[in-house]
């Protein structure tokens, strides 16, 4: 692995880290880069990841100072027993030896040295290098937005083409490859073991498909040290994640820069782009996410503009582009894009119909989720009937490429727009 700047010495530490359940211990490899901040080697092995659950007590497997960066790996999930091979009769009997868990297995606990309840942390997104192959799964009748409706199961393996950045997730239809970190968090505040499944303030299964290599994450702090956990590769998602699973994958490198920022708080994590800051929303009631979203949109741009909040709703609504991350996870995900150049051209307007560009369903109701729930279903059908699919097929293509967005709330109704693009469709690639 190469540090982005010039690598001026390697240093073993030869610092022997403490782990839960008596496993033997980690080796740290510290690289001195000239810079301000050091680089730190973390591999994934048994003895620095844990399969399923956070724990503010966990004991961290690295301990770093602000403006330090960590180049660690990442396992697929159950300890990269999901690789090319396993099967789903294989996977449902895993998941029975974890019961209460989750499939994820994070890289982590990172200690950062001077982060105390109350401070944020950032998290700064330099490179990230997935591996070869990806998954998408639907397990039989037991999650994914529609249990119900796609009682079989089905797991697909893919080639991840990075010189290409895509996927022929099937015959001649080729998904854009963006990868990011499903799940990147810190400690949450109450004691004792909890699921990796759901999202919340503190971050977590965010499942947010715009952290990408040169975006920042940042993150309330609820414990001393934050003790940030880093899983869920992702070589693609859908925004919605319908089936449960994007193209999950592991990163063979994810490289970050922590910092702590002292003497601002957040309720809900925070993204920067190079173009925009994104405010979030979660909550297992996608009504109760929206208004969340709205919240901290508007106090967002409070903040950022100097103005009040009557004008800060009012610019929120004239700039709107608000999505939808994950439905899939308890705990529900939305997100709106704000501009950092106060003179961006709104957004023009969601299609109702099929455009040139795009196939278009929408789902209209009261309740936010019966809209995402009727846009959704009806896309997997259009898909299954305009492009000849298996609807198992259309379900996790929509999962891992349909991009759902939410229309700005007017009335009484809200309205959910999914959009997938025809370019996914072209002849496959000739071989020699």
């Amino acid at each position: 692995m190469r540090a982005e700047s010039k690598i001026a010495l390697v240093v073993f530490t030869g610092a022997l880290l403490a782990v839960l359940h008596d496993q033997a211990p980690a080796q740290t490899v510290a690289v001195a880069t000239g810079t301000s901040g050091k680089v730190h080697l973390l591999p994934a092995t048994i003895e620095t990841t844990q399969l399923g659950w956070y724990d503010n007590a966990q004991k961290p497997v690295l301990t770093i100072k602000p403006g330090d960066t960590v180049i660690m790996e990442t396992m697929m999930h159950y300890h990269d027993r999901l690789v090319p091979g396993a099967t789903l009769d294989m996977l449902t009997k895993i998941r029975l030896e974890v019961p209460g868990r989750g499939a994820h297995t994070l890289t982590g606990p990172i200690y950062v040295e001077g982060a105390e309840p109350g401070d944020v942390l950032k998290v700064k997104i330099n490179k990230i290098v997935p591996r070869s192959y990806g998954v998408n799964m639907n397990f039989a009748g037991l999650a994914g937005q529609f249990p119900k409706e796609f009682p079989e199961g089905r797991i697909r393996y893919v080639y991840l083409d990075w010189d290409n950045k895509v996927a022929e997730f099937l015959p001649g239809v080729f998904v854009p490859l963006r990868p990011f970190p499903g799940i990147l968090g810190v400690a949450r505040a109450e004691p004792g073991r909890y699921s990796t499944i759901p999202p919340g303030r503190y971050g977590g299964n965010l499942d947010l498909r715009e952290l990408t290599a040169g975006s920042t994450l940042y993150l309330p702090v609820f414990v001393k040290g934050a003790l940030l956990w880093a899983s869920d590769a992702h070589g693609a998602q859908g925004n919605g994640e319908i089936n449960l699973t994007g193209i999950e994958t592991a990163f063979r490198e994810f490289n970050i820069t922590l910092d702590v920022i002292k003497g601002r708080s957040l309720e809900w994590p925070r993204v920067e782009t190079p173009t925009h800051w994104l405010t979030l929303g979660y909550d297992e009631d996608l009504n109760k996410a929206l208004d969340i979203l709205k919240s901290e949109t508007v106090k967002f741009i409070t903040e950022d503009r100097r103005v009040s909040a009557a004008d800060a709703q009012r610019i929120m609504m004239q700039g709107w582009d608000c999505r939808i991350s994950e439905v899939v996870d308890i705990v529900k995900g939305t997100f709106c894009f704000n501009p950092k150049d106060a003179r961006a051209r709104p957004p023009a307007a969601l299609p109702s119909n099929e455009t040139a560009t795009d196939y278009v369903t929408v789902g209209r109701n009261a309740d936010l989720n019966k809209a995402m729930d009727v846009a959704s279903m009806a896309m997997i059908n259009l898909l299954s009937e305009k492009r000849q699919l298996d609807r198992l097929d259309a379900y996790g293509l929509a999962s891992v490429a349909m991009d759902c967005r939410i229309a700005p709330p007017t009335g009484s109704e809200v309205a959910v727009h999914c959009l997938t693009s025809k370019s996914l469709w072209r002849s496959p690639a000739r071989r020699p």
